[in-house]
């Protein structure tokens, strides 16, 4: 169960302070340890690589917290935090954040990102609407990063709201125009979320709701089954990549923003990475995530929830179809249990 909000600034967000500062001062312990583990663990140099990047995730979640603490005070102590310039500026913090982390994780973790699709600039001056694919543990992460970093977008998400355990997630993203829901929240956020697009912003779903794992594909098509959807069940059978999308956000998303271009997402590598025992094993994962963007403009988006059902279905056959036609991923094997 999530605590408080005042639990969370003032129990948390501290605490991830000072268990940053204690790391650090350890730090030259904790390197001598993981150098001398990591000749008797397999992979090349595993304890080093991730304690390597834990201990860095600490100290820019820290660095983001200071900088939040700053833009707070800079606002009148929260009165202004709210306008543009000041929601601006933590969208500066987003893109610094993700940047360095991207870098650090092309460079310990050996993981490439190659991606096709349209130009930046063929998407620039447009509102968009960014339905992707979920699965792995960093695809939100890589995302994120590709529309601030890569198209210059302010994006727009709808997160579960367990995300608030960590503090400067909690604290960042609530100041930005995001939703935290519990599962089975509804479509109120979605609708709040995708009106008043400007020409730099995305809103994202994920339409399947989770990440994608054998067996939530599993559940998802018993539960059609047991609710007599029977022509969605082997609707759902036949998508052996992705879960079934879930029709409602979608909808709601286009008939709020009628006038935004839609972009489609698939990705490919990290789906045989579900939890941190996976991650371990995979390292270093020597991978190559591939990343497919297609964008659709406004004008061509069907209209009425009948035909936006069947367009979204067509496009998530698509997209298993290209996740089943990539080459099989290097680190996968290591992975396995």
């Amino acid at each position: 169960m999530l605590p408080p909000r005042w639990v969370r600034r003032v129990v948390l967000a501290p605490g991830i302070v000072l268990l940053t500062v204690a790391v650090l001062g350890a730090l030259p312990v904790l390197l001598l340890v993981a150098a001398v583990a990591s000749p008797l663990l397999p992979g090349r140099w595993r304890p080093l690589r991730a304690g390597w990047m834990v201990g860095l995730h600490l100290l820019l979640e820290t660095a983001v917290l200071i900088a939040l603490f700053v833009l707070w005070v800079a606002s009148g102590f929260g009165v202004a935090i709210r306008r543009p310039r000041f929601e601006r500026a933590h969208y500066d913090v987003v893109r610094a954040y993700l940047r360095l982390m991207f870098a650090e994780a092309r460079r310990v973790l050996h993981v490439e990102v190659a991606v096709e699709g349209p130009e930046p600039s063929s998407m620039s001056g447009r509102p968009l609407l960014v339905f992707s694919r979920h699965a792995g543990p960093g695809d939100s992460f890589m995302l994120v990063h590709a529309l601030v970093n890569w198209y210059d977008r302010e994006p727009r998400v709808v997160l579960k709201d367990t995300l608030q355990w960590d503090p400067a997630v909690d604290v960042l993203l609530n100041r930005l125009p995001n939703r935290f829901i519990r599962p089975g929240g509804g479509t109120p956020p979605i609708r709040e979320l995708a009106s008043g697009l400007d020409d730099d912003d995305a809103f994202v779903i994920f339409p399947e709701g989770g990440n994608f794992t054998a067996r939530r594909r599993a559940r998802g098509i018993a539960r059609l089954r047991a609710q007599g959807l029977l022509a969605e069940a082997e609707q759902a059978e036949q998508l052996r990549n992705v879960l079934a999308p879930r029709p409602g956000g979608v909808v709601a998303a286009l008939e709020q923003a009628p006038d935004a271009d839609v972009v489609w997402v698939a990705h490919s590598g990290l789906d045989h990475l579900v939890s941190v025992a996976d991650v371990w094993r995979a390292l270093p994962m020597d991978s190559v995530v591939r990343m497919r963007w297609w964008r659709v403009p406004a004008a061509d988006v069907p209209r009425g929830e009948t035909a936006q059902v069947a367009w979204l279905n067509d496009w998530w056959a698509r997209i298993d179809d290209w996740i089943g036609a990539q080459p099989p991923d290097p680190g996968r094997r290591r992975a396995a249990p």
